[in-house]
């Protein structure tokens, strides 16, 4: 069976042809993060307007690429929440507007959930009970899986997310957007026991906070170049030396890995998974997979980069399960929900 999956939920529109769930014949992804550098980050109405100009594009480049036509096409799958409200409707618009054209079965996917399915597209295939990390810059979410469709939420961020925290705390040392993967490169050169920062403790042991986190690095900031609290953070960046924002940058991305880790292994104790994953954007972390494979006592298998960020094919990967189990979606009445609940 092969599933066409549409990925539009925040700057990134991506399809992918997906055969039986744990094949991708093609994952196809236009960025928008050229465009959006010069803002410091995500512009709702930006990002809208340029999946409208790339996505009938990219959904031809995923079926070239995988050599198929519409004839070879079992089903649609599309992300409809949780998202930006106007990317979002490009992509179910589009996906409706095909599933009707060529009279093909729709599937509705939970951009969240399906982030664990690329997981599925590698070897070896992750066993249930299954705990899934998905993290990236609009969500942190803990999930414990029964099976493919069967799924609960142990803990979530109660602030923002952690990938939204690397980007913040990035602009405060002077790093360009997005702020992962600059922090990533810059932690390298640092001391991540340079800056002593807090880890929050929540009632529920899987959540997350980060607000505090990043209050706490604007203070240390503040007072690395010896100013007070009312320095405001665009005019740090100029006053700190560059091992200065090496060492928070390593300092801070050590601290959200900790975080993150102590979460995922109290529920690893918890509830004995036979494997565990870690997914979204922020999964491609080098510093999280060291501490991950540090602190949990079973073989990790990570996907690479591309199935890590926003993809089509982890769309299409769970829109082949919801096919098999009947779940389809009327294209007729598809709706968007920005926040699309677990």
């Amino acid at each position: 069976m092969r599933i066409l999956g549409i990925e539009t939920s925040c700057d990134e529109t991506s399809a992918a042809v997906v055969e039986d769930g744990r094949h991708a014949m093609s994952n196809v992804v236009a960025s928008q993060i050229d465009i959006h550098q010069a803002y410091g980050g995500v512009v709702p109405e930006v990002a809208a307007r340029s999946h409208i100009e790339v996505i009938l594009p990219v959904i031809h480049e995923a079926l070239d690429t995988a050599k198929v036509s519409w004839d070879d096409i079992d089903g649609i799958a599309v992300t409809h929440g949780p998202g930006l409200l106007g990317s979002l409707l490009i992509g179910t618009l589009t996906a409706r507007t095909l599933a009707l054209t060529h009279r093909k079965p729709l599937y509705a996917v939970n951009h969240v959930v399906a982030h664990t399915f690329a997981n599925f597209l590698i070897e070896p295939e992750p066993q249930f009970p299954l705990l899934s990390l998905s993290v990236s810059g609009n969500h942190s979410h803990l999930l414990l899986f029964e099976s493919l469709l069967e799924y609960r939420l142990l803990g979530s961020a109660r602030d923002d997310a952690a990938g939204e925290a690397f980007d913040k705390v990035a602009r405060m040392i002077g790093l360009p957007y997005p702020g992962g993967p600059q922090i990533g490169k810059l932690a390298l050169q640092g001391d991540e026991s340079a800056f002593k920062l807090p880890i929050a403790r929540l009632d529920n042991p899987y959540d997350f906070s980060f607000s505090g986190l990043k209050t706490a690095v604007l203070r240390a900031l503040q007072h690395a170049v010896g100013a007070d609290f009312r320095l405001h953070s665009t005019q740090i960046p100029a006053l700190l030396t560059d091992q200065q924002k090496a060492d928070m940058a390593a300092s801070f991305q050590a601290t959200v890995c900790q975080t993150l880790v102590a979460s995922l292994g109290k529920a690893y104790t918890q509830y004995q998974p036979k494997s565990v994953v870690i997914a979204g954007g922020v999964a491609a972390n080098t510093r999280l997979r060291q501490e991950v494979s540090a602190q949990l006592p079973i073989t990790m298998n990570y996907a690479p980069i591309q199935y890590c960020t926003d993809n089509g094919a982890m769309i299409g990967a769970m829109g082949y399960h919801l096919a098999l189990a009947g779940r389809t979606s009327d294209p007729l009445s598809l709706t968007t929900n920005p926040s699309l609940p677990i």
